[in-house]
């Protein structure tokens, strides 16, 4: 194990190259272009062929032991966040890495260039996938919906849409190490975190002067707020065990203040440990929505845009990062019972296959605040990539027992990727929550 840490230790400096160029030029999801470019001839430097997304960022790349065995598959997300405050975000965009991708993508980086040390590979059996993917929080979801409209993606997440693209065919089992903040040279990794389901919401009401003639009009804006109400009512119903959060923001209330507001849109999330749980919640949310509107006589459509299934940390691959960690940090504090309430598309991934996401100390502040930054560089990424050497040795050696065992043992959501992509789809749908009738009825859809 020691001859592996030496192998990624060789590469400290282009890793650590590496995260200061990314930390400094900061993309959102599917905006990632200046970070493709430069992985991608990073990764071309050291030898590898690489197989790009196409026409959104991102790729993959293989190290192949030459012997039979399965794929293991290894993600470095690539975008940022948008935190203007930031003291270090990008002044035009607001962008920054507030949730510490740029130690994944070095990480990632430093794995590769590892795995081509010699005899990096011997004994192992099977293949390491790495992965630099794009888009994982969920954010700017308008400009996500342009880019599905004009054919470029179908879905919000990156991972999903590169599973669905078939750069994530043929693996057997993935993992990834996020930056963390507690404790400064530590790992640790929970039982997993919730799923969610991502919506917007317009709310259409009828334009008219709000000073002479509010009467002739339709408040979308209330019909907005009456909405945040009922959903804010419907807390004290959300169980505690189901981990449910709902969070709902305005991003536009109206145009004008002496018009009365005719188009107003929300945007939110559905949070839950269950995909059945937040299915549940989501419909509650759908008809307070509905009702709010029909109490106003406005309109509002409804889009369900994606959802994101529950992530479960793989107990056996657990105990392998357990073993890795212990080897690289000096406190690692793995508890399977911990459960987080965040989401992350790698939930995706563990409705198909057998994975972990770690976490690796080196970052302080708040996470996704303007206080975050990474203040230990060396432990988030040397140490994240050496955690992830080893792990990958674990995995391997021995005719890749471990590995298979896994895999073997695992219990998948959904048998292939097809099934999954079928029950997504299932719930990812835009309907007109209110209909009036001429008679004058008024008929609510809460989208079952």
């Amino acid at each position: 194990m020691q001859q592996y840490k030496q192998m990624v230790d060789k590469h400290a400096s282009l890793i650590l190259s590496a995260f200061d160029y990314i930390w400094k030029n900061p993309e959102t999801g599917y905006r990632e272009w200046k970070t493709h470019r430069y992985l991608k001839d990073a990764f071309t430097a050291l030898g590898y062929q690489v197989t790009e997304a196409g026409n959104i960022p991102g790729f993959i790349a293989e190290a192949d032991t030459g012997r039979p065995g399965p794929t293991v598959l290894v993600f470095g997300e690539m975008d940022a966040l948008l935190v203007p405050g930031h003291p270090e975000c990008d002044p035009e965009t607001g962008a920054v890495h507030a949730c510490g991708h740029a130690t994944q993508t070095a990480a990632l980086l430093g794995l590769a260039a590892a795995l081509k040390e010699p005899g990096a590979l011997e004994g192992l059996s099977g293949k390491v996938r790495l992965c630099a993917v794009p888009a994982e929080e969920s954010i700017e979801i308008e400009f996500r919906r342009q880019l599905m409209a004009q054919g470029i993606i179908r879905h919000v997440s990156g991972k999903v849409e590169f599973l669905r693209r078939g750069l994530l065919d043929g693996v057997d089992m993935a993992f990834m190490i996020h930056a963390d903040i507690d404790p400064p040279h530590g790992g640790s990794m929970n039982g997993g975190s919730n799923g969610l389901i991502a919506k917007t919401v317009a709310f259409e009401g009828v334009s008219a002067h709000a000073g002479g003639l509010p009467h002739r009009g339709i408040n979308a804006l209330y019909a907005a707020n009456l909405s945040l109400n009922a959903i804010n009512a419907l807390r004290e119903t959300f169980q505690d065990d189901a981990h449910i959060r709902v969070h709902p923001i305005i991003t536009a209330g109206g145009s004008s203040v002496n018009a009365i507001p005719d188009c107003v849109t929300m945007e939110s999330y559905v949070r839950g440990a269950t995909m059945d749980g937040i299915v549940e919640v989501n419909d509650k949310v759908n008809r307070a929505i509905a009702a709010s509107a029909a109490a106003m006589g406005a309109k509002a459509e409804i889009e369900d845009v994606s959802a994101v299934w529950p992530r479960w940390n793989d107990r056996g691959i657990m105990e392998v990062f357990r073993t890795a960690m212990n080897e690289v940090l000096t406190h690692v504090d793995i508890g399977p019972e911990r459960w987080g309430t965040g989401c992350s598309d790698m939930g995706d991934i563990c409705s198909l296959m057998p994975m972990v996401q770690g976490y690796v100390g080196g970052a302080e502040g708040t996470e996704h605040g303007v206080s975050y930054r990474i203040s230990h560089p060396e432990t988030a990424c040397v140490d994240s990539a050496k955690v992830q050497m080893l792990a990958v040795r674990l995995l391997l050696e021995n005719d890749a027992a471990r590995a298979r065992k896994i895999a073997a043992d695992y219990k998948p959501a959904f048998a292939c990727k097809e099934d999954y992509f079928a029950y997504v789809a299932k719930l990812c749908r835009r309907y007109d929550a209110v209909r009036y009738a001429e008679n004058g009825d008024v008929t609510l859809q809460v989208g079952k």
